[in-house]
C-alpha cells in the first residue's frame, strides 16, 4: 500500500511539473511570436506595472523554482521508496513460521524463497554483470527494486592462520546482512599489483546496507599490507582471530604434514640441532605465533577500536558468544544465535543450522577437527617459555588477556 501511494505521489509530481512547464512555455511564446500580443501584453503589464521583458523573467524564474522543487521532491520520494523496499526484504526475512493457517504456511514459504535466494546470491563471485538482470536467483531482488553490486570490503578477517578464521566466516555469513567472498583473495599479499579494480571482481554481490567482507589470513604477518589496507579504505574493520600460539602451530605443521608425508618431526622444525634449548624462530610454524610483533605494524595504521580480537578457543566452545561481539563491532542485529549452532562431540568442533526449518547441521570441512600428531611434553614446554613475554606484550597492546599457559 505503502509504495503505491509513492508511486501515485511521484506520477502526481511528474504531471504537475509538465503542466506548469507547459503552461510557461505558451505564455513565452504568445509574449514573442503571437500577432497583437504586443498590444495585450502592454495594457496588462501597465496596470501591474510590469514590462513584457520583466514578465518573462519572472516566467522563467518560476519555470526554474518549479524545476528545484521538483528535483528535490523526486530525490525525497526515492529515497522513501527504497526505505520501503528494504523494509519490505526485512519483513520477509522476519516472518514467523506457522503451521496453523494457510496465510501462515504461504508466508512460511515465502520466507524460505527469500533465504535460499539470498544464500545462493551470498556465494556468488564471478557472475558478469550482463548477466545479472536474467539470472533467474535475482529476480527476488529484482521484484523489491534492488540491483546488487560489487564493492570493495569493508571489513576483513586478516588472520591469524589455523586459529578459527575459516569458522568465523562460515559463521558471520549466516546474517543475511553480511555477503564474504567464498575464498582467499591474497589481493594485498600476493596481488596487489592488479589493482582495485581487479579485487572489487572477485567481491560477492551486495545490496545497499549489507557488508561486504574477505578473508585472507596471510595478511596479519605480511609486511607491506597494513599500509595497503589503510589506502584502500582507513576505516576498515579489522576481525582477528589468535589462539594460543603452541597449539597453533601443531596445527599448522598438522595441516602441513597431511600433504607431505616424508615431512620431518615437528620437534625437529621447531628447534635448532635437535636440541629443546634453542627454538627455531624462522620457521613459519614458530614465527607467526609471535601476535605482538606483528600487531604492532597494524597499529601504525589503524587504533584499537577497529580491531577486534576473537578468542579460537572460545569461537569454538562458545560461538554464540563471539559471534555476537563481531555482530556488535560490525554494527549489525544479532541475528546469528546460540539456536544456530550444534556441537558435534566427535569431530569436538561446533556444526551450523543455517536456518530454523533445516534440521540436519552442517559441518565445517574434514579437515576441521584433524587429530594432531604426538608432540614430547619437553617441547611443548620450552615452547610455551618461549612465547609468555611475546602473549604478555600481546595482552598489553590489546587490553585482553587471553590466558594462554
Amino acid at each position: 500500500m505503502e509504495q503505491k501511494l509513492v508511486e501515485w505521489m511521484g506520477w502526481s509530481l511528474k504531471t504537475g511539473l509538465a503542466a506548469a512547464v507547459y503552461v510557461c512555455v505558451c505564455v513565452c511564446v504568445c509574449v514573442c511570436l503571437c500577432p497583437g500580443s504586443d498590444m495585450f501584453v502592454s495594457s496588462w503589464c501597465h496596470n501591474v506595472n510590469l514590462s513584457s521583458r520583466n514578465l518573462i523573467i519572472a516566467l522563467l524564474l518560476c519555470l526554474t523554482l518549479v524545476y528545484f522543487s521538483y528535483s528535490f521532491n523526486a530525490c525525497l520520494l526515492n529515497s522513501i521508496s527504497r526505505s520501503l523496499q528494504q523494509s519490505n526484504l526485512r519483513n520477509l526475512l522476519a516472518l514467523p513460521q506457522r503451521n496453523d493457517s494457510k496465510a501462515a504456511a504461504a508466508a512460511a514459504a515465502n520466507l524460505q524463497l527469500n533465504l535460499s535466494s539470498l544464500a545462493i546470491y551470498n556465494s556468488s563471485t564471478g557472475l558478469p554483470l550482463a548477466r545479472i538482470d536474467g539470472a533467474p536467483k535475482y529476480q527476488l531482488l529484482r521484484q523489491q527494486g534492488l540491483r546488487p553490486s560489487r564493492h570493495l570490503p569493508d571489513t576483513l578477517i586478516i588472520g591469524v592462520k589455523k586459529s578459527g578464521t575459516r569458522a568465523l566466516l562460515e559463521f558471520i555469513r549466516l546474517h543475511p546482512d553480511v555477503r564474504a567472498a567464498g575464498s582467499e583473495v591474497h589481493f594485498f599479499d600476493r596481488h596487489y599489483q592488479r589493482g582495485l579494480r581487479w579485487y572489487r571482481h572477485h567481491m560477492p554481490y551486495t545490496i545497499e546496507g549489507q557488508i561486504t567482507m574477505e578473508k585472507t589470513p596471510s595478511y596479519f604477518v605480511t609486511k607491506e599490507v597494513p599500509q595497503r589496507v589503510y589506502h584502500m579504505n582507513p576505516a576498515s574493520k579489522l576481525l582477528i582471530v589468535v589462539r594460543d600460539p603452541v597449539t597453533r602451530a601443531i596445527s599448522d605443521y598438522t595441516q602441513a604434514a597431511s600433504k607431505k608425508a616424508d615431512m620431518k618431526r615437528f620437534e625437529q622444525l621447531a628447534f635448532i640441532n635437535g636440541s629443546y634449548s634453542v627454538v627455531d624462530t624462522n620457521w613459519g610454524p614458530v614465527k607467526i605465533g609471535v601476535y605482538a610483533r606483528y600487531l604492532e605494524r597494524w597499529l601504525l595504521f589503524f587504533p584499537l577500536s577497529q580491531l577486534l580480537f576473537i578468542s579460537g578457543e572460545r569461537l569454538i566452545m562458545d560461538p554464540a558468544y563471539e559471534i555476537g561481539r563481531v555482530q556488535d563491532f560490525l554494527g549489525l542485529k544479532r541475528v546469528v544465535t546460540e539456536k544456530h549452532f550444534y556441537f558435534n562431540a566427535t569431530k569436538g568442533f561446533p556444526c551450523l543450522f543455517k536456518s530454523e526449518a533445516r534440521s540436519t547441521p552442517h559441518c565445517l570441512g574434514k579437515t576441521k577437527g584433524r587429530n594432531h600428531p604426538h608432540i614430547d611434553a619437553n617441547a611443548i614446554e620450552r615452547l610455551r617459555e618461549f612465547y609468555r613475554p611475546f602473549n604478555n606484550k600481546f595482552y598489553q597492546l590489546t587490553g585482553i588477556n587471553f590466558a594462554w599457559p
